[in-house]
């Protein structure tokens, strides 16, 4: 089949967490032999800001980990959305402007024989609401939520049956336990500070247990603002800057375990949807503690594949019960892994995605088929 997919970015996951799952989905694609282009703006937010921190080096640490994978890029809506043309699937990701978004359906509606997907992995369907209605999306067969909460969003504005979750999942190709294993100390979080939609809680669920824990903690990501790192000076938490997504598994490798703080949006008005560092965490056999969040669709074992904390102080004491428990450590691996690799792989998302596509074509042409009847 042939696929094109529109991403803000293939090339840079600075702050751009869709380009770890993106990158995984499209390597199994390919692996199946799918004929796959990607299409991303010239200078992308994400893009421009990894080469000002970065240069090339950046984007080379890409090319290295991902060698089948590619993109094409281009300057004008109208100009990218020509590349839909010839397809059989295409798939729209949120963060692109909007023009191109509707540029895209208008291709399309002018007898584009393509299935037209939208595929939203953000909080934007409940943050900044206005921002997704504006989109144009009337040409579009289907929507892909990453989480049933998100659908509904979805459902009560009118797309119905034609809104499917699909969750994020982990590359089990470059996410996994290390070969052999070697030393692991302390702990280690690898994301961005996140726009003060959660720095209280990294503080309560993250900073502090540590300290208390005595654990050294790394700490690795970008956005960080003076004020976060002179609390994470006053913690004695190590800070690392960006870190390369392909390099997460070396990085997970050295460590004891990982702690999971989502976003406010993902506790208070999105639950059950996981970010992707959860299912990759997971996937390299890292023990994971998690601050509250309500696994309301059932991914994993809560308690079993990952611990929860309700508050600082039990966060304190399961990461000292971590730290001090090799059984329960091993314990933690094991079921984690297991339930990866029974449900939450780019594998099992790609059967997902061809599913869905293949149930929009069955529903498209019984009407057809009932007309000539």
């Amino acid at each position: 089949m042939k696929i094109v997919y529109f991403t803000h970015s293939l090339r840079s996951c600075w702050n751009h967490g869709n380009a770890h799952f993106l990158r995984g989905v499209l390597s199994e694609l390919i692996a199946r032999g799918h004929e796959v282009t990607v299409l991303e703006p010239q200078d992308s937010w994400s893009l421009a800001n990894l080469r000002k921190d970065h240069g090339e080096e950046g984007i080379a640490s890409f090319r290295r980990a991902y060698p089948e994978l590619s993109s094409r890029t281009y300057s004008r809506a109208e100009e990218g959305a020509a590349h839909a043309v010839g397809a059989e699937l295409v798939l729209v990701h949120e963060w692109n402007d909007p023009e191109l978004v509707a540029a895209v359906g208008r291709v399309r509606r002018r007898g584009g024989r393509f299935t037209l997907l939208f595929h939203d992995t953000h909080h934007r369907g409940v943050s900044a609401p206005e921002e997704m209605r504006a989109f144009d999306l009337d040409a579009y067969d289907g929507v892909l939520a990453f989480g049933a909460t998100l659908a509904r969003v979805y459902e009560r504005w009118g797309w119905g049956n034609r809104v499917f979750v699909w969750h994020e999942g982990a590359d089990t190709r470059r996410f996994h336990p290390p070969v052999e294993e070697g030393a692991r100390n302390g702990l280690v979080w690898i994301g961005n500070w996140g726009d003060g939609e959660r720095s209280d809680e990294l503080v309560e669920y993250l900073l502090k247990p540590a300290q208390d824990a005595q654990l050294s903690l790394d700490i690795f990501g970008v956005r960080y603002p003076d004020q976060a790192r002179r609390t994470l000076q006053q913690f004695g938490a190590h800070y690392h800057g960006w870190l390369a997504n392909s390099a997460a598994p070396e990085v997970f490798a050295k460590h004891l375990a990982t702690v999971h703080v989502p976003r406010n949006f993902y506790t208070r008005v999105l639950p059950g949807i996981p970010t992707i560092r959860v299912f990759e965490a997971l996937a390299c056999g890292i023990p994971l503690v998690s601050a509250p969040w309500d696994d309301c669709e059932h991914l994993f074992r809560v308690g079993e594949d990952f611990l929860v904390a309700h508050n600082g102080a039990e966060m304190t004491r399961a990461l000292s019960d971590v730290k001090n428990d090799a059984e329960l450590r091993a314990s933690l691996v094991r079921s984690g892994l297991e339930t990866i690799h029974a449900r939450h792989t780019c594998a099992h998302r790609v059967d997902e995605l061809l599913a869905i596509v293949e149930e929009l074509r069955s529903e498209a042409i019984e009407p057809v088929l009932e007309t000539a009847a």
